[in-house]
């Protein structure tokens, strides 16, 4: 194993009845890197990550977090991790310093160290002012903070984080990134699950996940460049007639409604002609087009439907 390798997995696994959720995973994480495993419901996320944080045995093969091993080592792993699942166990009738305090006692940190490492969880993550405050009444962002500041209260050197922003608004995403980012400058490994393909483009590494496997796993500009397939991005004035009108067109790989535009991934750059000839034979005004980068969706999409 790698020394800077803070997670490793070989044949990782797990099964639940005929069900594979995992499917013989191998990664690597390494120290003070933020990885990012996307993909869709389903696709095997949580329970990866159940197992990486100990809460969940494998059906095969093993995984390691700093050396320890998942299958023989569970005890000392839950000292090196914090786990942040996406429904996080806070107590709504608890306020927010009675929160962290008995998240503090289940990690048994000592009196001593605990009014400097509250007081730092609190302040960057902004919960200062509503410590009295009950967790019920916080905002969905303000719960998420509250939660991350939970599961690093045992000052872990590993944070595995499920989805921790689904649901929450635009500003609320925006300031927990922030504070993720502030966590990698002190040394912090963060592996963190997402369905949002905007938030995987800030981490350092990703993995593609689909049916329990990853798919492709890189740096997210070079997954991007990695593309071989022309992309159009039109602007029609009905998406939907649009869409059905070139769906079926040979040289047509796929087609994305994003709003109010359409990606159309060709297999080859004359197919281009074919595709505004059908549009506007149905009728639909093209307001725009113009060839474009690919996003990560449209490499995801692309990858499942291969």
């Amino acid at each position: 194993m790698s020394a800077d390798a803070a997670i490793k997995t070989s044949d990782l696994s797990k099964t639940f009845g005929s069900i594979r959720a995992v499917d013989r995973l191998n990664l690597a994480v390494n120290k003070g890197e933020l990885y990012g495993l996307v993909g869709p419901d389903g696709a095997g996320k949580s329970t990866t990550m159940r197992m990486l944080a100990a809460i969940m045995d494998p059906t095969s093969g093993d995984g390691w977090i700093f050396g320890d091993s998942l299958v023989r080592d569970a005890g000392k792993i839950s000292e090196k991790v914090g786990y942040m699942s996406q429904r996080f166990g806070l107590y709504e009738d608890l306020t927010v310093m009675e929160n962290i305090l008995f998240y503090a006692d289940i990690f048994a940190v000592s009196s001593k160290e605990r009014p400097a490492r509250i007081e730092r969880l609190l302040g960057f993550s902004n919960l200062t002012p509503f410590k009295n405050r009950l967790a019920g009444k916080l905002s969905g962002g303000m719960k998420q903070k509250l939660g991350l500041a939970c599961a690093l209260i045992h000052t872990p050197e590993v944070l595995i984080l499920d989805e921790p922003t689904n649901g929450v608004d635009p500003v609320s995403r925006r300031d927990f990134w922030r504070i993720l980012y502030d966590l990698l400058k002190d040394g912090v490994t963060i592996f963190v699950s997402t369905a949002y393909l905007d938030e995987a483009e800030r981490c350092t590494r990703i993995g593609l996940m689909h049916r329990g496997r990853i798919l492709v796993e890189d740096v997210p500009k070079k997954i991007r460049s990695s593309f071989d397939r022309t992309m159009l991005e039109l602007w029609p004035e009905h998406p939907r007639f649009a869409s059905d009108a070139v769906q079926h067109i040979p040289g047509v790989f796929s087609v994305s409604l994003y709003g109010d535009r359409l990606h159309v991934a060709l297999e080859r750059h004359a197919v281009r002609a074919s595709v505004l000839d059908a549009v506007k034979k149905a009728g639909v005004e093209i307001k725009d087009v113009r060839e474009i980068l690919p996003s990560l969706e449209d490499v995801f999409i692309s990858l499942v439907e291969t």
